[in-house]
């Protein structure tokens, strides 16, 4: 996956795969989450938002199954 910079309070930085619907999201914070079965519009709606985290907040946050992805 392609991981692109965000400029936002909340994400860092995101990646998305489109064959296996997976986003990775990593916060501001330093975590680094992974969710599952996204569609490639939520990914192209996400790039697009004025405000990534807040599209963050209603449209993928507790909407699709998540993992941690714990650091190497």
């Amino acid at each position: 996956m392609r991981r692109r910079s965000l400029e936002s309070s909340v994400l860092a930085s995101a990646a998305y795969d489109p064959e296996r619907r997976i986003l990775e999201l990593e916060f501001t914070s330093g975590d680094l989450y992974r969710y599952w079965i996204v569609p490639a519009r939520v990914w192209n709606e996400l790039l697009d938002a004025d405000s990534k985290g807040q599209y963050f907040a209603s449209h993928i946050r507790d909407r699709f199954p998540t993992e941690r992805v714990d650091p190497p």
